[in-house]
């Protein structure tokens, strides 16, 4: 499976961004797709998630009523909808496949992308 994603950028903060992530290759499975993002000098977090199907999301308690996931099969991508940026947000973004159900950790997920830079500035 390979994983590109896209949409990042400069924004202020306050701003809107909507990141893609465009699936490819071996896509039959069911896979759940995570957002992650990492701040210079910081670990890799977790953002959100959603299942297969769609009709599961989770998201850190950092970007929960901010921040939503939502996907389209049909064109095998997932989208990460991010309003009311703060600066805090800065970082760069990586979506990633997984077929397990933990959706927190990285270690679970198989597949990653090359990561989009978001940049709120104050």
């Amino acid at each position: 499976v390979q994983l590109q994603a896209s949409g990042g950028g400069l924004v202020q903060a306050g701003g809107s961004l909507r990141l893609s992530c465009a699936a490819s290759g071996r896509t039959g499975s069911s896979y759940a797709l995570g957002w992650f993002r990492q701040a210079p000098g910081k670990e890799r977090k977790f953002v959100a998630a959603i299942s297969w199907s769609g009709g599961s999301t989770s998201y850190a308690d950092s970007v929960k009523g901010r921040f939503t996931i939502s996907r389209d099969n049909t064109k095998n991508t997932v989208y990460l909808q991010m309003n009311s940026l703060k600066p805090e947000d800065t970082a760069v973004y990586y979506c990633a496949v997984t077929l397990r159900d933990n959706w927190y950790a990285m270690f679970e997920y198989d597949y990653w992308g090359q990561g989009t830079q978001v940049t709120v500035s104050s």
